[in-house]
This record gives structure tokens, sequence and C-alpha cells, in this order.
């Protein structure tokens, strides 16, 4: 179904049409200025230099055209040349029984839905997930749900970082650690453990470890290095001990991003391309776009219209061996040839942009991609601590990922508890555990998303976790007291499904059931601008116009029963959008809070 707004600009631009102006000056708008009107429309103004007429005679012709509008109640001229509008409760009404009536509340399905696959995870294994890899999870899986639930065939793929020298590192510190592994035995030929002979957490520690010491010790890196080189060219032993680290990495993984409510349709790496990139390089020399340089082998990526320096695109260094770019671009292949998407869309910190640039610009110059292609490179934010600097530890160390979850899950826990004895009545600890688990993940996401992606942003717990202002834990505590209006007027003998939405009998009714109302246009921008935040600005303003009109409104103790039916009805609708659209963000609300 039509967006309102189109159908408010139409009815605007009949009248246009009709005054003997053109038509296109009806676009209209939100009103900048809601205690005069709700909608404006400025084509009056535009049109006066075309008309050679005041924009106020302008105005005033259109206004009389709309009197007797099924739009409008009330349209006024206002200089210098408004039109300051207020649509029909009846016209509001009608809208949106419509909407509950509409598959997705009538969000119209795109014209020309597009394969798209996002990139965004990129966590490398034998590592533990730590809060620099919380963005690129909640802002890609919010993304691709929108995506999805927008009409569009989307593929989610995590892009593990599998292949270089931190596998190389956790091998030679084994090696250093039990030499006597049958691994490390270049002779053996028989079979190799089933079991890895290390746990997640003790992986997670040697990792750290042999990086550490490679930094400080050339001949141990030179180790690392040979080890990193015998893996990928395939010893036994090698290849072995790479599986059973992948094994328990990705068990790790999969638990970690399950409890931020994150998945990924693809669960590939470098390594799943390893076998393609000579074939892409020697594709890339034949060509004529690769060249030797200083003993690597590049691809010219500038541009006439560049006005910075962009330098060349590295395939190969000058050892032969293989880089980011390297394996970015045999993934690229990779993927235009099983996948055919329309779209590639790529999640990282934002200080990667040159680098996308470079790879996206050598992609389509050596024929990896087609022309109709898109390439989007999302460049997110800092998450910083108050001191508005990378956020750390206590102890100013990198923090993982499940004792951030930890630490905010247990504030949640905190509050609940708090809420429910200055309340005077008994919580359910396992039932306020998972409570807390669902409102905190609430509060991260929420916290994330409602600031737009490029942006920095600084992690405040207490903030957060607050029940009140634009917080994640308001939404759903604004969910929660719907969800308990409805519980009670069920329980009152009222049968939901029996409620049909009626004319707004006030002011804060009429200002919800308008904000419902933008729900194709919002979930659509949110969809072509690839933007969350949207939907996040847009829930917060419908909480708070629905507490309003909760507080104005004494919905179950109306004895008009038509009238209370109506209410109840708005808020089935009301929850309903509620519900879908922290979907889309990640998160869902409890039953009670």
């Amino acid at each position: 179904m039509q967006k309102l707004l189109d159908l408010i600009s139409e009815e605007t631009k009949r009248a246009f049409d009709a005054a003997g102006y053109d038509g296109q000056l009806g676009r209209v708008t939100l009103s900048n200025r809601p205690d005069l009107c709700e909608y404006q429309c400025n084509g009056a103004m535009a049109g006066a230099k075309q008309y050679h007429k005041a924009p106020m005679a302008i105005a005033q012709d259109v206004a009389a055209q709309l009197t007797d509008s099924d739009v409008f109640a009330e349209v006024s001229a206002a200089a210098p040349g408004f039109l300051n509008m207020k649509v029909k409760e009846s016209f509001v009404r009608d809208y949106l029984r419509q909407m509950k009536e509409s598959d997705k509340f009538g969000l119209q399905a795109p014209r020309q839905p597009e394969k798209i696959i996002i990139d965004y995870g990129g966590p490398n294994v034998a590592k533990s997930l730590h809060v620099g890899h919380l963005r690129s999870a909640i802002i890609g899986e919010s993304i691709k749900r929108i995506c999805r639930y927008a009409g569009h065939d989307i593929i989610g793929d995590i892009h593990m970082g599998d292949w270089g020298l931190q596998m190389g590192l956790v091998i030679t510190e084994l090696r250093r650690r039990q030499p006597e592994l049958v691994y490390f035995d270049e002779s053996y030929e028989g079979d190799y453990p089933e079991e890895a002979p290390f746990t997640i957490t003790e992986l997670e520690e040697i990792y750290p470890t042999a990086s550490a010491r490679s930094k400080e010790d050339e001949d141990y890196k030179a180790e690392a290095l040979e080890a990193t080189q015998k893996l990928q060219n395939g010893v036994r032993g090698y290849r072995a001990l790479w599986r059973h680290i992948m094994n328990v990495s990705v068990a790790d993984l999969k638990r970690n991003y399950r409890d931020l409510n994150v998945s990924f349709e693809l669960w590939k790496g470098e390594s799943d391309v390893h076998e393609l990139i000579p074939s892409m390089v020697r594709m890339m020399k034949d060509g004529g776009y690769a060249y030797e340089s200083d003993g690597a082998l590049v691809v010219d990526v500038k541009q006439e219209s560049d006005t910075k320096e962009m330098p060349p695109c590295m395939i190969l260094k000058s050892d032969g061996a293989a880089l980011y770019n390297t394996t970015d671009l045999a993934t690229i292949m990779d993927r235009m040839e099983r996948y055919h998407p329309d779209k590639l869309i790529y999640l990282t910190d934002k200080r990667q942009e040159l680098y996308f640039e470079q790879v996206f610009r050598c992609a389509r110059k050596t024929g990896l991609v087609n022309e109709k292609t898109t390439l989007v490179h999302i460049g997110f934010g800092t998450m910083n601590g108050k001191d508005g600097k990378p956020f750390k530890t206590r102890d100013g160390g990198v923090m993982p990922l499940s004792a951030l979850i930890r630490e905010i899950n247990g504030e949640m826990l905190k509050k609940i508890r708090e809420n429910a004895a200055e309340k005077g009545y008994e919580i359910d600890e396992k039932e306020a555990e998972e409570t807390a688990k669902t409102v905190g993940l609430a509060a991260v996401k929420y916290g994330d998303l409602s600031n737009q992606a490029s942006k920095d942003y600084i992690f405040d717990m207490d903030r957060f976790t607050s029940f009140e202002g634009d917080t994640g834990p308001y939404i759903l505590y604004t969910m929660v007291r719907i969800k308990s209006i409805l519980a009670k007027y069920t329980e009152q003998g009222g049968v939901l499904t029996d409620t049909v939405i009626q004319s707004a009998a006030n002011d804060s009714e009429k200002s919800l059931m308008l904000e419902l109302a933008k729900y194709n246009a919002v979930i659509e921008a949110a969809c072509e601008e690839l933007a969350p935040h949207r939907i996040c600005a847009y829930i917060y303003d419908i909480a708070n116009a629905f507490n309003r009109f909760y507080h104005e409104t004494k919905i179950l103790s109306e004895e008009d029963g038509q009238k209370k039916a109506g209410w109840i009805a708005l808020l089935v609708l009301t929850e309903e959008i509620l519900e879908t659209c922290i979907d889309l963000l990640g998160f869902s609300a409890p039953d009670r809070m």
C-alpha cells in the first residue's frame, strides 16, 4: 500500500492542478512546527516566480480547493505562503485499518529484489571475541534482517581470519610446549587423534602469548612464518592441527554470537579461497592488470578524478605471499561465481575506508565483478568509554565480549531486583535472570544501533541500562506495559480479535496513530540507506507517543465498550509494530519486567 505521506501529497497535487498550477508543487512534508499543524506544503513559494504571483495568493487558491477534502480536516494559508495542514481522524483511522489487514503492515515489495551478500563478522579464529567485534556483528545482523524483511534475498557471511600468521603462531607455540605431539612428526602416516590437544581456554591463552613473543623474538617469528607456509602448502600434521583449531574456535564463536542473537548463513574463511588465488593472479597478469613493482605484484587503481593519492592495490608481496587484499579479491571472485549477487556489503571499522576503495576498484578494473554489481563499504565508528577513548577493561586491556555481556546482564538483574523491591512484589530468580539477559541484550544493541553507524559513541552503562530516555530498556518497558493492558483486557472477558480501530478521540491518540502510520516509509528508508538507526528513532517516537496517550487515557476503566475496544485495537497494532521493529534490530521483549 502507498505511504501515508504520498497519499497526502497526491491530494495536495490535485488541488494545485485544480487551482491552475503545476501539480508537482504539491509535495507535502511533516510539519517543522507541530504546535501549529501536522503537515505542511511550501509549493506556493516555489511557484511564485513561475507564475509571477504572490505565494500567499497561490496558497489561498490551493487551500480553497481542499475545503471539502476527504483527507484534510484543516488547511490554512500562512505568511509568506505556507500551507498548514491537519488530516482527518477518519483518514488516519482507515489507513491504520488497512495496515492492520495487510501483509507486513502494507510494506511494498521492492520493484527489483536484489541478491545481497553481507560480510559482517571478520573474527580471527583462536582468539576470543572482544568489544571490537561488537559493532560489526550488531549492525550487520540488523541490516541483514531489514533487507530480508523488505523483500531482498540476503546472505550473511562471517568471513573468518583462519589462514594467516596467527595460525602459524599457534602451531609454533604448541610445538614449543608439546614437541612430542604426533602432528609435528612429518614422517607419520597414520590417522590423527579426533580430540584436540587443547581446550578453548588454553587456545585463547596460547595465541596472545605467541603473538607477544613474536614481536620480541625474530627467530620465533621466522619459525611462525615457516609454520604458516607449511600449513598453506598442505603439510598433513599442520592441516590436522588447523582443523582442531577451527573446530574448537568455531564452536566458541557460535556460542558467543548466539548470545548476541547474531547468525550467519555462511561460515567461510580466508582458507576457503586459498586454492583460487593462483588462477586469479594468472588472470590479472594475463589481462595486463597486474605488474611487478619493487618485487611485489600490484594493480594500479588510481583514477583521473582522484584529488588524493591512491596507492596501487598489492596482490602479492615480494616473497610471493598473499595479503588481505588477495584473499578479499579471491573471495569476491568466489562469491560472484557461486552466488551471482547484485550487491556486496562489507562492515568494518571506518578506518579501513581506503583499503576497501582499493579492493573495490581493483575488483572492477580486473573484471571480478560486472558493471551492475554494487559494492558497499559501511565504515563504523568506535565504541568508546566515558573517557572518550576506545572501550577497555578497568585494567586497560581489551574487554572480551563475554565479559561485557556478563557486566550488562548483572547490571540489568540488579535493576530488576530493585524495581521489584520498590513495588513490593516477589520475583522468581530464574525468570529474573532470563529477563535480565533479554533486557541486557536490548540495552547493548539499541545503545549501538540508535547511533548512526559511521559515528563514534560513548558506551555508558548507566545510561544504556536506564528504563527512562532513549534506551532499549525504555522501549521494552513500554512494550511490557502494552502487553499488561492487553492481558488485563482479556481477563475482563474482552476478545482482542473482535476489536476494530476507531477514529481518534483525543490529540494524544491521534499522535500515536500518525506515528504508526509512518511505518512503511521508515522501513523503506532504513533498507535503502542501510540505516538501523532510523528504526530506533521511529520506535522511540512510538514509545513516547504511546506513553503520552496512556497517561492521558483511562483505557481499561472506559465504560463505552466501543471506544474501549477501539483503543485496545490500537494497542494491538502498536505492540505488533514494535515487536516487528525490535526483531529487525535483533532483540526481543519479555512478557514482564
